[in-house]
């Protein structure tokens, strides 16, 4: 027995928590638990994401402004999510990307609650730029925190799983969004965020993997975020508003002059950092590289197939809007069925068969969709072509993200899931003024003085035109994808 006194533990070790929660943190398998988190997060976003603009209508309404005004709605949020994006995954690989994650959500949270109550429009913009400023410390964490926390041998199936939860919330985002505006009133959209917020930041809290912190901090680099921030902005709107409102117009110009300056000096820039906001040496892994154009790519594929159908659905089909919606969810759910299953194999065949195989279905569904665009043909064949467009990314994105983010130093995930995060932002937006002005482009080739004089004979041989022209782009990503050589353990060494 022990002469020496018991020293009772003190009040600071009883109040020290004990986070993430020791009944989750020891069972097999705790990194699944990380995955379901972020998924929730996963799932926000992209039903933010999507459930907007069904709105945008009943905004224009309720606010007395024209279209091209309430587009700011949609605009304002891209904009600042680009532009926030890789700087939050900077600051989070070198502070801790648990809270970052969780501190995110509140963000949304208060953001979505302000848009909600908004009266004019100015204090609307100005929520959803405090809204996106949460979603960017979501999603510049997002990957990382699965790459992170997952096994490699796991690591394609948890990157797919949690594309399914974006696949799944982007689906379900118009008939939520619909039935929400249609029996509650647009305000809805908004509201509906704050129960699963609430619920992502306690689980973040709770469950997330603590941060092991540095010993030494690195300096921030500000200059090359205030060169950065703008120069996003001034390419996304100058893809934005080249078609509407011209490609020499003075702002458009302005826009081509601040972004190719821009990079220019933000190359500079960090080049002679000392810690540098973007480590340019991760664009030497050639995997990287070309994970993150072949991204750009795919999501141009997509985002220019989901514009393009619309349009051509109700001016050629004839089909309402309701209908047409119903017809285009074929993408979603391509993408819900087949994400986890290529993450899954991924993890067991590797990447590179998988993400040429994406784009190869990705450029056979676009074939599809323009041999089928005579109003005579089946519909069946439309939707098998929607179809494969959504299962052509989700065979490709989970395969390629894990590759690009395995390539990767572990200090530098937030970073790396940053750029990832704002080239799939960016090959939307090129994927939008790709399908818009190759179509606009088209009409004027078989004889249509304008879109609103266009007839049905003028409008289905530029419509078939135009998604060959994408399936061109699809082949350029299969071609890029097929010769991408995988050695992600030598990359990331070799910084």
């Amino acid at each position: 027995m022990s002469l020496l006194p018991q020293v009772p533990p003190s009040s600071e070790t009883l109040r020290k928590p004990r986070l993430p929660l020791s009944i989750v943190r020891r069972r097999a398998g705790y990194h699944w638990y990380v995955v379901a988190t972020v998924c929730v997060g996963a799932f926000m976003a992209a039903l933010d994401a999507s459930i907007v603009n069904i709105a945008l209508p009943k905004m224009e309404h309720a606010f007395n402004v024209s279209l091209a005004t309430v587009e700011w709605v949609s605009l304002t949020y891209l904009l600042t999510l680009a532009s926030l994006i890789v700087p939050l995954g900077r600051l989070a690989d070198m502070f801790g990307r648990r809270w970052m994650y969780a501190i995110g959500f509140t963000v949304f949270i208060i953001g979505s609650l302000l848009c909600g109550i908004a009266i004019p429009l100015w204090f609307l913009l100005a929520a959803r730029v405090l809204q996106a400023f949460g979603a960017a410390m979501l999603q510049a964490n997002s990957v990382s925190i699965i790459t992170a926390a997952t096994p490699a041998k796991d690591r394609g199936k948890a990157i797919g799983i949690q594309g399914s939860a974006q696949a799944v919330g982007l689906s379900l985002g118009p008939a939520i969004g619909g039935a929400l505006v249609a029996f509650a009133g647009w305000r809805w959209i908004f509201f509906v965020n704050l129960p699963v917020g609430i619920i992502g930041t306690l689980l973040g809290i709770l469950i997330l993997p603590a941060d092991h912190g540095k010993k030494q901090r690195e300096p921030f680099d500000f200059l090359g975020t205030a060169i950065l921030a703008p120069t996003l902005v001034a390419f996304i709107y100058v893809l934005n508003a080249g078609i509407k409102t011209g490609w020499g117009s003075p702002l458009v110009l302005t826009g081509m002059v601040v972004t190719l300056l821009g990079l220019i000096s933000f190359g500079w820039v960090e080049k002679k950092s000392v810690s540098p906001l973007v480590d340019l040496s991760l664009f030497r892994i050639p995997v990287f590289t070309t994970g993150n154009i072949t991204g750009v790519l795919s999501f141009a594929v997509m985002y220019a197939v989901t514009l393009l159908g619309p349009f051509y659905l109700e001016y050629v089909r004839r089909l309402d809007s309701f209908q047409s919606g119903l017809y285009m969810t074929m993408i979603p759910i391509g993408m819900a069925i087949f994400t986890p299953v290529a993450g899954a194999l991924a993890d067991h065949f590797g990447t590179r068969l998988l993400t040429a195989g994406g784009m190869a279905t990705a450029m056979m569904g676009c074939v599809l969709l323009a041999l089928v665009s005579s109003p005579g043909t089946s519909m069946i064949g439309y939707m098998a072509g929607l179809f494969f467009v959504g299962l052509a990314l989700g065979l490709f994105t989970p395969p390629n993200n894990s590759s690009v983010m395995g390539s990767a130093p572990r200090t530098r995930l937030g970073v790396a899931g940053g750029i990832l995060n704002m080239a799939r932002t960016l090959g939307m937006q090129l994927g939008v003024t790709l399908g818009g002005l190759t179509y606009q482009i088209f009409l004027m080739v078989h004889g249509a003085a304008s879109e609103r004089t266009a007839t049905v004979a003028q409008m289905v041989p530029s419509f078939r035109d135009s998604y060959l022209t994408v399936a061109v782009l699809a082949a350029v990503a299969l071609a890029l994808s097929a010769a991408n050589r995988i050695n992600r353990t030598s990359a990331a060494k070799s910084l």
